[in-house]
C-alpha cells in the first residue's frame, strides 16, 4: 500500500465515500491489520486510514471553524491548514491520561491555525463582534470553554456512528447484535442474552469489546 506523502495535495478531497451505514452484516470475528487504531495507522503513513480521519472530521473542523468567525469562503484553506499541521504532528500525540482524547488535541491546533489566521489579517473580528485574537490572548483557553452547541453534538454522534461503521466487519455478527441491542437499542442484558442464545455476561463484554475498539480507533473515551 502505498503510503501518504503528506498533505501538500488537497486533503479536501482526499475524502473517501463514507461507508455504508447501516454497515452490512459480516461473520468475521478476528485480529488483523486494522486492529490497530486509526491514530497508529496514521503515524505509519497508511494512505487508508489517513482518508479515515480526513473524512470522520472534517465536519467538526467545519463546524468549529465557523463557529469561531472564520469567514466561509476561507474555511477549505483553514482545513488544508489544519491537516498538514496533524499530518506533521500527530506523532507528539499522546493519549497519558485517561481523559485525554485526539478530537481536543485537534481542536486545539484548529484554535492554533485559527488565532494565527486572523493574525496575518490584522482582524480579529468574530464571536459576537469583538476583538478575538486580543481576547484569546488575554484568555488563552476563550476558544476552548466554549461548550458544544447543539450542532456539534450531532456532528459527533455522527462521527461516532461512521467510527462504528469502520469497525463493523471485526466482529461476528451476534457480537455485533449484543452491542447494538444493548447500547442503542437500550435492552437488558438478561433480554439481550435470552434472545440471543447468549449469557447476560457474555453480552456485557461484547458491548464492552466493541465500545473499546471505538474508543481505540477514534482516541479518546467512549461514553456508552
Amino acid at each position: 500500500m502505498d503510503a501518504p506523502t503528506g498533505p501538500t495535495e488537497d486533503v479536501t478531497e482526499m475524502r473517501p465515500p463514507p461507508p455504508p451505514w447501516p454497515p452490512p452484516p459480516s461473520v468475521y470475528d478476528g485480529t488483523t491489520a486494522t486492529s490497530l487504531t486509526l491514530l497508529e495507522r496514521v503515524k505509519v503513513q497508511d494512505r487508508d486510514a489517513w482518508q479515515h480521519l480526513v473524512t470522520l472530521y472534517t465536519p467538526l473542523l467545519r463546524h468549529w471553524c465557523r463557529r469561531w468567525g472564520v469567514a466561509d469562503e476561507d474555511v477549505d484553506d483553514m482545513l488544508q491548514e489544519v491537516f498538514q499541521a496533524v499530518f506533521c504532528g500527530l506523532k507528539n500525540f499522546r493519549r497519558e491520561r485517561e481523559g485525554d482524547s485526539f478530537r481536543a488535541w485537534l481542536r486545539g491546533v484548529a484554535r492554533n491555525k485559527t488565532l494565527v489566521h486572523f493574525r496575518g489579517r490584522g482582524s480579529c473580528r468574530g464571536l459576537g463582534g469583538t476583538d478575538f485574537y486580543k481576547r484569546s490572548l488575554l484568555v488563552p483557553d476563550r476558544m476552548d470553554d466554549l461548550a458544544p452547541d447543539r450542532e456539534e453534538e450531532q456532528l459527533v454522534g455522527t462521527l461516532y456512528q461512521d467510527a462504528l461503521a469502520i469497525v463493523r466487519d471485526e466482529f461476528e455478527s451476534r457480537t455485533w447484535q449484543a452491542f447494538w441491542k444493548a447500547t442503542v437499542d437500550g435492552r437488558p442484558s438478561t433480554e439481550i442474552a435470552e434472545d440471543l442464545g447468549m449469557t447476560a455476561a457474555a453480552v456485557r463484554q461484547a458491548k464492552s469489546r466493541v465500545l473499546r475498539r471505538l474508543k481505540d480507533l477514534l482516541g479518546e473515551p467512549i461514553k456508552p
